[in-house]
Parts: structure tokens; sequence; C-alpha cells
């Protein structure tokens, strides 16, 4: 997919949440082409730049900020042709201890950018493509084979496991109407369950992988039969780089995800230390909260309109992943011993 960086040449990419597990790896793929300019807007509370090069690349700037602050996310922005909001508050767990902070993250930052962006298009500035950045769950607690046009679920009202997945809806409606009354172009997409080397924060297969190669036990909520499908983090940049290229996507939004690599959590934990060639006990422990029984995308549009096609089965994504964490571990080991 790396051809696509052609149609991206001397122009000036920003992406809120930049520092994060995809935005990183997003601007990592970016910045190889030197003439491609790439805004990294972050707040820094996850940082998957450590590590890597990609802040000491000529063409790559950092910025810190909250894109609660519009003035700062204003200044940041300007003069970008395409803007990537990934920034919001993730991870269940995370969620659920601050759902009013991940709602004013999502809403007034989310505002903020298409704000910004519109005002900067009515200023003259050449902005050519926002992404915001949705999720699956907007999809509810039981999702199969799901298309973009299929209904989405609001759960209760003060159930904090649901705060994350109605602002997002709400940002995605957001996106839709600014195009349609300003003709703004947006697009929105969806991610499924993205996972692979450097991920930060929470993620079941992180925790997985961490776990499994110190011999520590998985937990898994209840008995495992939660369904998921998985998309390794190649296959959603390559999905990125074709929303931000094809003229087809404006004003459109798209599922992300893997279909084939669907598994049960309980299943996933088996094949994680299976691959790790792990002694790693699975314990299951009580989970009363809502949960996310069910999920599995239906890509057609995004194959019809976009031309993506996952390329990286379970398996392999799995195997890639754990050989990163175990060298990591193997890093860490031998700075400690020359320390």
């Amino acid at each position: 997919m790396d051809h696509l960086l052609s149609a991206l040449r001397a122009t000036t990419v920003a992406i809120t949440g930049g520092a994060g597990f995809i935005g990183s790896q997003l601007a990592e793929r970016l910045s190889r082409d030197p003439t491609i300019q790439v805004h990294l807007l972050d707040n820094l509370h996850h940082d998957a730049t450590v590590g890597t090069d990609l802040l000491q690349r000529a063409n790559v700037r950092l910025v810190k900020l909250d894109v609660r602050d519009k003035p700062a996310l204003a200044a940041a922005l300007s003069g970008a042709h395409y803007i990537i909001h990934m920034a919001s508050i993730a991870g269940v767990d995370t969620v659920m201890k601050m759902p009013v902070l991940t709602m004013q993250v999502s809403l007034h930052g989310t505002m903020n950018v298409l704000e910004v962006a519109q005002e900067m298009r009515e200023s003259g500035q050449d902005v050519r493509r926002v992404v915001d950045f949705s999720t699956s769950e907007v999809f509810g607690r039981y999702a199969f084979n799901v298309a973009e046009s299929d209904a989405t679920a609001l759960g209760a009202v003060g159930e904090a496991r649901w705060t994350y997945a109605v602002a997002k809806l709400a940002t995605e409606h957001l996106a839709a109407n600014y195009h349609k009354q300003f003709g703004l172009p947006t697009v929105s997409i969806r991610p499924f369950n993205i996972y692979g080397p450097r991920q930060v924060g929470t993620g079941a297969i992180h925790h997985f992988v961490r776990n499994a190669l110190v011999g520590e036990s998985l937990t898994i909520h209840n008995d495992g039969s939660q369904i998921r499908s998985w998309c390794y983090i190649d296959d959603i940049i390559d999905g990125m780089l074709l929303v931000l290229t094809r003229p087809e996507a404006i004003g459109q939004s798209f599922n992300i995800g893997n279909p084939r690599s669907t598994v049960t959590i309980w299943q996933l934990a088996r094949d994680i230390v299976r691959l790790a060639s792990s002694q790693s006990p699975i314990r299951h422990v009580p989970w009363n909260f809502a949960d996310v029984e069910l999920r599995v995308p239906d890509i057609g549009k995004a194959r019809q309109l976009l031309g993506f096609e996952p390329r990286v089965d379970l398996e392999d994504g799995l195997a890639r992943t754990i050989a990163w964490y175990r060298e990591q571990r193997l890093g860490r080991a031998i700075n400690e011993t020359h320390a």
C-alpha cells in the first residue's frame, strides 16, 4: 500500500492522538515519504513513539496539546491538508472509571476539530480530508456481519460501559452533517479490535501476550465465550491510506476489520499460550458488567469503494505480535544486566 503515498506527496497530515498505538504507526508509514509533513497532536497520556525513531525524523513534528483546547488545536492544525482525528479515551476499564471525561474528549474534541477544519476552509486553506475515528462499539452487544447501514445500538443510560460508544456515534453524526451542510470532506471509520506490536494501554491481546511471556495467568471474563474479530495493525493502516486517497471515501463511513480472524476470547487466550510456548494458566473471573458478546464486521463497502482487503490473518498476526513483545522483554533484560 505504500504506492498510495504518492497521492499524498508534498502535503501536511495532522493526526490527533498521533502518539498512540494506531496514530504512531500511521505516522511511521506516512513519513517514509520525506515530502509528507506529519504533525502528531497528543497529550502523551499513552506514548507509543517510545523506542522508535519516529520523532527524530525530519518530517515529523510533535505538538503536545489537549483537543478540548480549541485555540491550541487551531494553531496546530493550521496548514494541514489532511486531518485524522483519533484522540479519545480508550479501554473499557478506563472508560468505566472516567465516563464524563470520555464523553468530553469525544464530543468537545471532535466538535473542535470539525469547527477548526471548516474555519480553515472558509479562510481559503486547502483541507482535503477530515477523518473521524469512530468505533465498532456503536453496534452494541450483538453485531454479526454488521454493515455500515445497519442500525446502531445505544446502551442503557447510566451504564458507563456505553458512554464511549454513545459519544463516538454522536461524533459520526457530527462528521456526516458537516459534510452534508457545509461540504466539509469528512469520512468516518469504525475499527474492529485492532492489535499488534507497540500496543499501549489496554487490550486483550496486549495483556494476554505480556502475561504469557512471563508465565502469569491469562484472565478472561466469565466463560470467555465472547466473540471478536481481530484486525492486525498493518491492515488498518492500509485502510487509513485508502480512506485518505480514494475520492469515493468522502462523505462515507467504513468498517475496517478482518472478519476472517474471528474467535472466542477463550480460544484467543489458548492460541496465544500455544504460540508463545507458554505454560500460563487461563483463569476465569466473574464480570457482572455490560459486555460485547458478539462483534463481527461486514467489510463489503470498504472492499467495493476503497479496494480494502485485510492481508494478515490471526495466526500470523499473533506470531508477529508475540515476537515483538519477546524482543522487547529481551532488550530490557539486557539493559538491566548492563546497567
